[in-house]
């Protein structure tokens, strides 16, 4: 039996945490840098926060503020972030493999906004 969701190998609550934090430092930074499967559960989530951004009403900022909880990051996100994609139907992350990471092998991405 699948799970709609990857487990990435730790408990739920330092894999929310995990998630949490990588999503606000690809809004805070435009990109970051880490295996795979953890970019892969990032974008979903990501482009979730972008499209809550397109939106821009108090709802939708207050959703976001419930996942992210660094506020000036919140604000790039509704700002510069949001606005930048109203044309845009969504692919607002690109993944772009770098390799293997040289001590467990483990296969290395750049997740980055469009």
């Amino acid at each position: 039996m699948a799970v709609g969701y990857r487990k990435l190998g730790v408990r739920t609550g330092h894999r929310k945490a995990l998630l949490r934090n990588l999503v606000t430092a690809l809004f805070r930074d435009g990109k970051i840098t880490t295996t795979e499967p953890r970019a892969k559960e990032v974008r979903s989530i990501a482009e979730k926060m972008v499209t809550l951004a397109k939106r821009g009403d108090l709802a939708a900022r207050r959703q976001v503020l419930g996942y992210i909880y660094d506020e000036d990051v919140v604000r790039k996100l509704f700002s510069t972030i949001g606005p930048r994609y109203t044309n845009t139907p969504g692919g607002y992350t690109r993944i772009m493999k770098l390799g293997e990471r040289r001590g467990d092998a483990a296969e290395m991405v750049v997740l980055e906004l469009v």
